[in-house]
């Protein structure tokens, strides 16, 4: 293993890429740097598609794409990703993906393929800071959920069989629900209550262990977050992080079959960890209706800058992999400053950036001496400067 990646013990790097009629991008192979990957370029370019091919090799999915198929360069019936990794022994690591319009997507380690995809999740840890990030302020609860399952499911898999656990149930139970709406009785009936029972035993069993495992995180992230706040506004904001939660209202079954008529008249669950939220707090006040735009990206990113110091003692002990998509947008300079300093340090691992801003990036490059490379991306053609 070469002195340079030696630096980097205890960290993922991503050695070399290769993308193959990924979204925009027809072909390209890039080798990285073992800290800071600087991809410049203008809107649309292509640079954002470069990041989603990294966070692919993690999650087994698209960042922006739900269908695999839209993920696939137009025109064209198949795409490849390949990414060479080494970890901290300085063994390597080879990750793949392959699919075809149709036909299911094949993703391998070591050229092996998993049974269960949920079997990668957390080898490569990872955290994306971007753009859609600020839908965590302006959306539904779906986004902030997502988020606490999103880092969870990378350092515990037993948070992701409880969740498809109580997917699966709550998915059931919905079904029954919806079938028994449809009936013209008045009592309820319309569905086999011993069938009803069971699903929802299922979801409260299921639920409350989501609910202990997203609640210790909560508790343990929030301070951290605070703290990274306090450092890029300078101290001159005060933010929470509150989770709530059905089964904070007693037993989840007891909770579930509460108003069990109430689920039958409207065909689906009204109670349960599906509806789980994080309240965020400016001032003691709600974020959304407080926060500006450099408020609402400042809470953001220390939230997911919380997240990348949280799985790194989680993981497996492995510094994460930071994706930085156009971050600096709607701040200002001390905050800029602020941020450049944090992710110069040495607690940081392996960083991807994009930006529009050339000068954004020298700021950054200029902040520390160390090991960096740049790439210009422009329609999906991406060149090492």
């Amino acid at each position: 293993m070469s002195a340079l990646f030696r630096n980097f013990a205890g960290a993922m790097i991503l050695r070399s890429l290769s993308i193959l009629n990924y979204k925009n991008i027809s072909e390209a192979s890039l080798s990285f740097s073992p800290k800071m990957n600087c991809f410049i370029g203008h809107n649309g370019a292509g640079k954002t598609n470069v990041l989603d091919a990294v966070y692919y090799l993690s999650f087994c999915r698209s960042a922006t794409n739900p269908v695999d198929a839209q993920v696939i360069r137009h025109d064209e019936q198949y795409c490849m990703i390949e990414g060479k990794y080494e970890n901290e022994q300085g063994d390597e690591e080879l990750v793949s993906c392959g699919m075809k319009r149709g036909v299911r997507k094949h993703f391998k380690r070591n050229k092996k393929e998993y049974k269960r995809l949920s079997e990668h999740i957390g080898l490569i840890p990872l955290v994306v800071v971007a753009p859609a990030d600020t839908l965590l302020i302006e959306g539904g609860g779906e986004e902030r959920r997502r988020l606490m399952d999103v880092v969870i499911s990378q350092y515990d898999h037993s948070y992701i069989d409880a969740l498809a656990r109580y997917n699966n149930a709550h998915q059931q139970r919905n079904t029954l629900l919806k079938a028994a709406s449809g009936d013209e009785r008045s009592d309820g009936g319309g569905y086999d209550p011993l069938l009803m029972q069971l699903w929802e035993e299922q979801m409260a069993e299921a639920g409350e262990t989501l609910y202990r495992k997203r609640a210790a995180f909560v508790d343990e992230l929030t301070p951290v977050f605070q703290r990274y706040y306090e450092q890029i506004s300078g101290g001159h904001e005060q933010v929470g992080l509150q989770y709530v939660s059905h089964c904070q209202r007693g037993p989840l079954l007891e909770v579930i079959q509460r108003d069990r008529h109430k689920d039958v008249a409207v065909g689906y669950s009204l109670h349960g960890v599906h509806r789980d939220d994080l309240v965020f707090t400016l001032g003691g006040h709600p974020m959304r209706r407080e926060g500006s735009q450099g408020q609402n990206k400042t809470y953001v990113v220390a939230l997911k800058l919380a997240q990348f110091e949280f799985l790194k003692r989680t993981a497996s002990q492995t510094t994460p992999l930071l994706l930085l998509d156009d971050i600096f947008d709607k701040l200002d300079a001390d905050r800029v400053e602020q941020i450049v300093r944090l992710v110069s340090g040495d607690s940081f691992g392996q960083i991807f950036i994009t930006d529009t801003n050339r000068d954004h990036l020298d700021r950054i490059l200029a902040a520390a001496a160390f090991d960096h490379k740049i790439f210009h991306v422009a329609d999906g053609v991406i060149t090492a400067q």
